[in-house]
């Protein structure tokens, strides 16, 4: 299967030469199923967070994109509070099969840096954050320390 040997690769890809900010394993012994923690990035509003997330690759990957959630609850305009992202790179319309994992994953960690407020999962989180940012940093600063430990 396509598939499989590809999940495979790019799993000793990243085993080998881990990402920074980034580690991943799989969930069970299940291939096709990862877990992984983002660490928020230094001097972001997440910075010191741990953040699990899950991933799911289907079986026509690399044609169709992984589904990943956050496991971890997060005060943030492009997650959801069932821990759905919104990220251009996940979209089947946007997705090419050369995308990596690790670009994805790289991906992640920069929403967490830079939160996309043009295109939010939370229209209220993103309007906090475009009117009222102090009040937002706040806020996920205190999801961080409540949730990301």
């Amino acid at each position: 299967m396509a598939a499989t040997k590809r999940v495979a690769k790019e799993y000793a890809d990243l085993t080998k030469a881990p990402l920074p900010n980034v580690s991943v394993g799989l969930d069970g012994d299940d291939l096709m199923n990862w877990k992984g923690v983002i660490t928020g990035p230094t001097g972001s509003t997440y910075q010191g967070g741990l953040f699990r997330v899950a991933i799911k690759f289907p079986k026509d990957y690399p044609f169709k994109p992984p589904k990943i959630t956050f496991r971890t609850k997060i005060y943030h305009p492009n997650v959801d509070s069932d821990g759905a992202i919104c990220l251009a790179l996940l979209k089947t319309d946007i997705w090419k099969p050369a995308t990596k994992i690790s670009d994805v994953l790289i991906a992640l960690a920069q929403l967490l840096a830079e939160p996309n407020p043009d295109d939010p999962l939370v229209a209220s989180i993103a309007e906090q954050y475009n009117q009222d940012r102090e009040k937002f940093v706040k806020t996920a600063k205190e999801w961080v320390a409540k949730y990301a430990q």
